[in-house]
């Protein structure tokens, strides 16, 4: 009996395919922003970031209004898009139980539209969103706390204590956008695997040359 590969297989090949080469392409970057963040966006910035700080630390009176006007712009990011998220997992928590996975005709996805297969969509989307909902808030709450240590009135608040939090900050913010960046994948999966794994490798395509730092310092 010979092999028969039906369009339901190819869920099997080109989802898993997609999530490889868009988890092996952050785990490089990861790689680099720990070892060689000079590479990477992410690193030139937080160098910015470091000079930003050590010059409004030297002038705090002079200063600190300006700083709290960033850093509160940045908090207010960061809650609308814990709010964004946070409401897109209502939507499909409230989608997965009281639906029977229909959204879309099945005869115009070319894949998988068992129920299993869709609940399983639904899930690894909700995660998505969910982990997204996360890092937004903990993305909110750094700078929250940069905020009370840039308007202390004492001078013993050291510009490496704002340093960190202002940096942390900034971590879970790109990490939250991670979370959407794989949602949006995901969310093109439920038109069938080919779009998915096509969006994967536009999306990695895309975030490398967002992500890599062409003027190394």
């Amino acid at each position: 009996m010979g092999f028969s590969f039906e369009k339901q297989d190819l869920d099997l090949v080109l989802v898993p395919t997609g999530l490889l080469i868009m988890f092996v392409y952050h785990l490089d970057l990861l790689f680099r922003y720990v070892y060689r963040p000079h590479t990477t966006f992410m690193g030139s910035e937080n160098n910015e970031k470091r000079a930003w700080v050590e010059n409004i630390m030297k002038d705090k009176k002079k200063n600190v209004s300006v700083a709290l006007t960033v850093t509160s712009s940045n908090t207010d990011a960061a809650i609308f898009l814990a709010i964004f998220s946070l409401t897109l997992c209502s939507i499909i928590g409230a989608w997965i139980t009281n639906s029977t996975y229909t959204l879309l005709d099945s005869t115009i996805i070319y894949g998988d539209t068992s129920q299993s297969t869709m609940a399983i969509k639904y899930i690894s989307l909700l995660t998505c969103f969910f982990l997204a909902f996360s890092c937004f808030v903990q993305s909110a709450r750094h700078l929250v706390n940069a905020s009370y240590l840039i308007s202390n009135p004492s001078n013993d608040v050291s510009a490496s204590s704002v340093v960190l939090p202002v940096i942390r900050g900034g971590e879970f913010w790109s990490l939250g956008l991670r979370a959407l960046y794989f949602a949006l994948n995901l969310l093109l999966w439920f038109f069938g695997p080919i779009p998915m794994f096509v969006c994967s490798i536009m999306i990695v395509i895309i975030l490398h040359c967002l992500d890599t730092n062409s003027h190394l310092l």
